[in-house]
């Protein structure tokens, strides 16, 4: 009924909803009683990178479902309960809430303009996706970023990212503009040289490494890419030299004037968050 790739959407739908919900606060079983499940299946698709559709048109449009999902879910709170679901379309709650989607699973690719857009829209939903909890600690003195492109960019006017950069503000990761192409240049050069070597990764973000006396601790750094099965390279000063065809964590030591910092690398904006906070919790 649902299709050949039915049992896969709804795979990433609940990872979505999942870990968003999870960074609002709910516990597993919160979130297991909410989407129906067990906390132990949930524990497991937390720890999972998104489920792939095989076609990029599907991804953004279930990656849509599950922002949405996950933002009124948690506007009506942990107590609410499904009381009607229609596949694939239509959830329905008590106090007469519904959230009806009239969208069609295609099966085909983005045209370049439509990939733009749903890039941009991921960076506000991986954005709003960030623990301030985990990072909060961890945002560099010239603040933090996610930078993104689509598959085969290679010029910083097709990486989008944050103008402005990400603020810490009263306890709230803020960004006062929304996400735009060719709005941040540093980075954007790290990630279309990270791309040139290992084209799946096509999200990048900056984050400040574990210090010790008056230098960064590498030591920290390489047990914590050694636990989570992470492959790390140096960059200094975010010039990439490994030549490694897989590249997950770049760490740029710092020099005089020059900050410290530790870029995490993923397959996509919602995957990098999860990265981050994976690699945060490891040091």
């Amino acid at each position: 009924m649902l299709g050949e790739v039915g049992d896969k959407w709804l795979g990433r739908l609940h990872q979505n909803v999942a870990k968003d919900l999870r960074t609002k606060g709910w516990s597993q079983t919160e979130i297991a009683e909410a989407l129906g499940s067990t906390q132990s299946t949930i524990s497991r698709q937390m720890q999972k990178p998104p489920t792939p559709l095989g076609a990029s048109a599907d991804e953004a449009t279930i990656d849509g479902w599950g922002h949405e999902l996950s933002l009124a879910l948690n506007s009506m709170g942990p107590e609410s309960r499904v009381v009607r679901q229609r596949l694939v379309v239509e959830f329905q709650f008590t106090g007469n809430n519904t959230i009806r989607y009239d969208k069609t699973l295609t099966g085909l690719d983005l045209e370049e303009g439509q990939e733009q857009r749903a890039l941009l829209r991921r960076l506000e939903w991986a954005a709003g996706r960030l623990d301030v909890r985990r990072i909060e600690n961890s945002i560099p003195a010239v603040g933090l970023n996610i930078a993104s492109c689509n598959t085969g960019a290679t010029l910083e006017s097709e990486v989008a990212a944050f103008p402005g950069r990400i603020t810490l503000v009263d306890g709230a990761l803020r960004h006062h503009e929304t996400p735009s192409f060719g709005s941040s240049n540093h980075l954007a050069s790290v990630l279309l040289a990270t791309h040139s070597i290992d084209s799946s990764k096509v999200s990048i973000l900056n984050i400040r490494p574990p210090l010790s006396g008056n230098g960064v601790d590498t030591k920290r750094v390489e047990n914590a890419c050694k636990q989570l099965g992470y492959n790390y390279s140096l960059a200094p000063k975010g010039k990439v030299t490994t030549q490694d065809s897989r590249i997950d964590i770049l760490l740029d030591i710092g020099d005089f004037g020059w900050e410290p910092t530790l870029y995490v690398l993923a397959h996509n904006p919602l995957d990098l968050i999860d990265r981050t906070h994976q690699i945060l919790s490891a040091l």
